[in-house]
């Protein structure tokens, strides 16, 4: 069985929520915890669904090391240089020389993460040597669609959806709401739109090769790490899971805040 293991890239300088690892956010009962805190309380319930070797945070910020610390997970502190948070988990593997076969990133922005989700994609590239990277897929429900939508109709960069082939390979991620659905709900049958979860496993030769490319010109357009991958001809395996239930969102934007912690309280997560 391939060896994994978890790192959680943060960092301090986010271009649209400055700090965002270290943003309280209120549970059900009221009580505050760091972003990276509830990141960490996602990763450890993973580690419960899936073995892996262990837990660390990657980060070039002190402030969030110092969190990290306290939270009792590991740290790998990385250079201020990393475009993206592929590039911040490939600098951290080789800084602190991580043989794991499969490093899964669970970026520091998504609290509500299912250990499911983490749990699919490990499952999937032990069962397959040849998937190179993995990534979930959740179809929106309507109320996540009109979140999506929402966001659109107010100029604000929400969250990332994915069109993929017949075989389930990725074909194209984007900010925009894909495929186009004239800015309306589905009332009858299945949305049509997949949200693309902020959830990687890659291989080890995955990881080196990405960063052996310069930035891409889609990735650069759209701001999305993972179109590098795509654009130099890597296939991305999309497992498609479901939510069993919960409510997933990641922190994107100021607006996100009241709607996390909304969904803390429905799930009963303090």
């Amino acid at each position: 069985m391939s060896a994994a293991c978890i790192i959680i890239p943060a960092r301090y300088a986010s271009h649209r929520l400055p700090g965002k690892p270290l943003l309280p956010l209120k549970g059900a009962r009221g009580t505050p915890r760091s972003l990276l805190e509830r990141t960490v309380i996602a990763a450890r319930l993973a580690a419960e669904a899936v073995r892996v070797s262990g837990i660390h945070v990657a980060t070039d910020d002190a402030r969030i090391a110092a969190e990290a610390k306290r939270l009792g997970v590991g740290v790998i502190m990385t250079t201020d240089t990393c475009l993206n948070g592929t590039e911040r988990v490939a600098e951290a593997v080789a800084r602190a020389g991580i043989t794991d076969e499969i490093i899964v990133n669970l970026q520091g922005d998504a609290p509500l993460t299912p250990p499911g989700f983490v749990a699919a994609l490990v499952e999937a590239m032990r069962a397959d040597p040849a998937q190179y990277v993995a990534t979930p897929v959740l179809r929106c429900s309507p109320e996540a669609l009109e979140n999506f939508l929402a966001d659109r109709r107010a100029g604000r960069v929400g969250a990332t959806t994915v069109v993929c082939d017949l075989a389930g390979h990725a074909l194209y991620f984007s900010k925009e709401v894909i495929p186009y659905t004239a800015g309306k709900v589905p009332q009858d049958g299945p949305v049509p739109v997949f949200h693309h979860v902020g959830l990687y496993a890659y291989r080890q030769s995955a990881l080196r090769s990405y960063t052996a490319t310069g930035m891409t010109p889609l990735e650069r357009i759209e701001g999305l790490e993972q179109l590098r991958f795509l654009e130099t001809g890597q296939k991305i395996a999309a497992i498609e899971v479901e939510a069993e239930g919960a409510a997933f969102w990641e922190m994107n934007n100021p607006s996100d805040v009241a709607l996390i912690e909304s969904y803390l309280a429905r799930m009963g997560m303090d």
